[in-house]
């Protein structure tokens, strides 16, 4: 094994023998959450531990957090589609109303059986998004349950997985960088088919014999500030989340993480920016 390797083995091993934050609340599906749509192709089982989203030639399926959150770390364990899953797609994302909305995103881009999946992040403020970095991930994450995390405070929004830190958005405002900080969010999640562009740009199709397509979800877990007609209420005492930031080792690790699991980068993506890049993207 090479220094590189060794070094990365190093970071993810010690991320996952490290509780990144003891979240303070569990929750169970059927009483955190309303299945939105789908006709029955989501469910609650295992008296609200489990919840289990379908797709079909007919539909997909979807859920929703009865609860707006303006600020918190948030965790959930999924098990995504497995087999032949090109074509589908799973997003579990944060996301505020109306026009100029906010949201945190993660999506799971299916594929064809054997290749990785592509796990595709975004942050979108005051309507606007256009911030895509995308990853190959270090495990099967259809072979067993991961848990999928956003830290979300004044400061940053931290994409994790399996407490490993992957991705970082800071607040630049006094940079004149819009950050998300004045409009709770919902959580959301949803299976769907988007065969059109999801796997190698659209050029292979969701093959329906292998249908329904099912991806799983447990333990979700919220320490986060929740909104109550418009003002939040956080958890009793200082939550660690609410002033955390990286210090400079935090952020090298991450980057080396980057390095060796990012497979595009909105901020590299010259062809797509010919006038420039995005602000943040010059700011470390």
């Amino acid at each position: 094994m090479d220094r590189h390797s060794t070094l990365i083995l190093s970071i993810l091993l010690t991320a996952l023998t490290t509780t990144f934050f003891s979240p303070v609340y569990a929750g169970t599906f059927d009483r955190d959450f309303d299945i939105t749509w789908g006709g029955g192709r989501g469910k609650v089982l295992n008296n609200g531990e489990l919840l289990t989203l379908s797709l079909d030639r007919a539909s997909g399926s979807g859920f929703q957090s009865k609860k707006e959150y303006l600020f918190g770390k948030i965790d959930m364990q999924i098990k995504l589609v497995p087999g032949n899953s090109a074509g589908t797609v799973t997003t579990y994302y944060l996301k505020s109303k109306g026009d100029t909305w906010d949201e945190i995103d993660f999506e799971f881009l299916g594929n064809l059986t054997g290749d990785p999946y592509v796990m595709h992040t975004n942050v979108y403020t005051k309507g606007k998004g256009d911030r895509e970095q995308q990853f190959h991930l270090w495990f099967d994450p259809t072979a067993d349950f991961h848990t999928y995390s956003v830290l979300w405070n004044h400061h940053h929004i931290v994409f994790l997985v399996d407490g490993i830190p992957i991705r970082q958005f800071k607040n630049l405002e006094h940079r004149r960088i819009p950050y998300p900080k004045m409009q709770p969010m919902r959580l959301y999640s949803s299976l769907w088919n988007a065969d059109q562009w999801a796997t190698r740009g659209g050029l292979v199709k969701t093959d329906w014999s292998k249908a329904p397509f099912t991806a799983s979800y447990r333990n979700f877990r919220a320490d986060a500030c929740v909104s109550h007609t418009g003002k939040p209420s956080c958890p009793a005492g200082s939550p660690r989340w609410l002033s955390h930031r990286f210090d400079l080792t935090a952020e090298n690790n991450m980057r080396v993480v980057q390095r060796k699991f990012m497979v595009y980068n909105y901020c590299t993506d010259s062809k797509r920016f010919p006038q420039g890049f995005p602000k943040e993207c010059g700011i470390h």
